[in-house]
């Protein structure tokens, strides 16, 4: 590997920028991340960058916006000293759900962390499934946009018989992504159509396509509060379907997620380590899989410039 790169990593998640180093062959950069007795934040790169290409890793997770900022002052130093190309490297980007006006006087925060991080000194963005991909327009600097639809299909392939499972999608908005998901299977899919019922805004799901005797497998970007996904499997129960499983790129897994899906009837939850997963999250019924492969590939493709896009051909 080309002495040249460098690869940093703030506090979100280490395990997986440890892991990106070990498939590059390359040691992970040391940095030191403090606070002032006033809770102000500091940022030492303890290794010389000058001229370096340099990649930070860090994923906008709890706390959210602590990670943010580690990430923006870490990009800031690197810039001071004379770095000659920094690319953020975000797993998961957070803000990709605030993509638009959708209520008065707010703002469209993905696009303003878009502007933070390219002032704060990012020259190019690497990220994985952002949940609205018109995100990727926010940003003046280059972005490679990365999926683990691969990787999760793949798992799905090698420990399930497909000829008895359908994709289903949450919603019509996630309809795009389950169909590359389903054409990577070659499964056929169903969506859950929402209904508004009365005035108080309650919704209830009805499936659109065929799970009756089927097993059904959820595909989502993300699991967060897993509110979506509980009702999913109570509406695909209600349909008929044999079995319940689900997929998703990044397990957030927040407030109440851990608790419905302990109890949640679904026999299986694959997610991806995008987010770093405590030990206090881990249930028998969940699997995490690895995306340090794809990163690592990406990150070695960009050093030497070459295509990105050729990963998923």
């Amino acid at each position: 590997m080309n002495d040249a790169l460098r690869i940093f990593a703030c506090n979100s998640n280490p395990a997986l920028a440890n892991e990106i180093c070990a498939k590059l062959g390359i040691p992970l950069s040391p940095v030191e991340i403090s606070r002032f007795s006033n809770d102000n934040l500091q940022v030492q790169i303890r290794e010389n960058v000058r001229e370096r290409d340099v990649f930070v890793v860090q994923a906008f997770t709890e706390p959210v916006s602590d990670h943010i900022m580690e990430l923006m002052i870490t990009l800031d130093a690197l810039r001071s000293a004379s770095a000659r190309r920094v690319t953020a490297v975000i797993p998961y980007y957070s803000y990709a759900r605030s993509d638009k006006k959708d209520a008065p006087r707010i703002s469209i925060t993905g696009r303003l962390i878009a502007d933070m991080l390219i002032t704060a000194g990012a020259n190019r963005v690497l990220t994985m499934d952002l949940h609205a991909e018109q995100v990727h327009g926010f940003f003046s600097v280059p972005v490679d946009h990365l999926t683990a639809i691969p990787t999760i299909a793949e798992h799905f392939r090698r420990n399930h018989d497909l000829a008895n499972m359908v994709a289903v999608a949450t919603d019509a908005g996630g309809a795009k992504r389950v169909g590359r998901f389903s054409e990577r299977l070659d499964i056929p899919m169903a969506i859950i159509d929402k209904r508004r019922v009365d005035d108080t805004s309650v919704k209830q799901g009805h499936v659109v396509g065929d799970v009756k005797g089927r097993d059904a497998v959820i595909f989502e970007d993300e699991i967060s509060t897993a509110g979506t996904l509980l009702s999913t499997i109570e509406t695909l129960r209600a349909a008929g379907a044999r079995s319940v499983h689900a997929g998703a790129v990044h397990g957030v897994l927040c407030g109440p997620a851990i608790e419905r899906l302990r109890n949640a009837p679904i026999e299986s939850i694959v997610v991806t380590n995008t987010v770093h997963m405590p030990p206090g999250k881990h249930l028998d019924k969940i699997t995490q899989l690895t995306v340090a492969p794809l990163f690592a590939a990406a990150i070695e493709r960009i050093h030497s410039g070459e295509s990105v896009g050729a990963l998923f051909e």
